[in-house]
């Protein structure tokens, strides 16, 4: 289900990722969930939920990236 704050994120995304990226993730899920809201649930296809996670990490990786340290950074 959609977001209302950044408190409401997965673990993995609040502790491993910086604000700004959160809000990122946050608005891509979002987003990603209204536009699937129809998707069907058949045997092999990814949930809606998962489809929602999927783009919004994608959306995450155009503007950030791990580093050596295996931290988030801007690109």
């Amino acid at each position: 289900m959609p977001y209302q704050s950044l408190s409401e994120l997965p673990d993995s995304v609040s502790d491993n990722l910086p604000k700004h990226a959160q809000e990122i993730y946050k608005e891509a899920f979002n987003s990603a969930w209204d536009e699937y809201k129809d998707k069907d649930d058949r045997k092999g296809d990814d949930s809606r939920e998962t489809v929602a996670h999927k783009v919004a990490w994608s959306a995450v990786k155009q503007s950030y990236e791990k580093n050596d340290n295996d931290c988030w950074v801007k690109k």
